[in-house]
């Protein structure tokens, strides 16, 4: 069977969340980044919380990242992601803030002074 030609997935969100509308953490934000924990997938998780643990198998992904890749919404991602956290199999670290980055001026400066060192 194929897809819609609106491109939009013949299973709503809400199924692949089981039904559950909010998520059972209020601090997973879009920017927020998910980890997988080590170690072997288990089996008897629904399809959708396994897709997002097989996604995160071996790095990092933001929420919207996430949810990209998944084909799913914002919303459905963030409760996956919560049932996962409560269960050990994720883990959530907020976004870096805007004021804790680099400075952009000071990084290029520090790289034209390496360039310089390098003659």
């Amino acid at each position: 069977m194929t897809g819609r030609r609106s491109g939009r997935p013949l299973v709503p969100a809400y199924l692949a969340t089981g039904g559950v509308a909010r998520p059972s953490r209020n601090s997973l934000e879009r920017l927020s980044v998910l980890t997988g924990a080590d170690g072997p997938l288990p089996t008897e998780l629904p399809a959708a919380q396994l897709s997002l643990l097989e996604t995160l198998d071996g790095g990092s992904l933001t929420v919207v990242e996430s949810a990209a890749l998944l084909e799913l919404p914002v919303s459905a991602v963030r409760v996956l992601a919560a049932a996962l956290i409560d269960q050990g199999l994720v883990s959530a670290r907020p976004p870096i803030p805007f004021a804790a980055q680099p400075d952009t001026d000071l990084l290029k400066r520090v790289a034209d002074g390496l360039r310089a060192l390098k003659v």
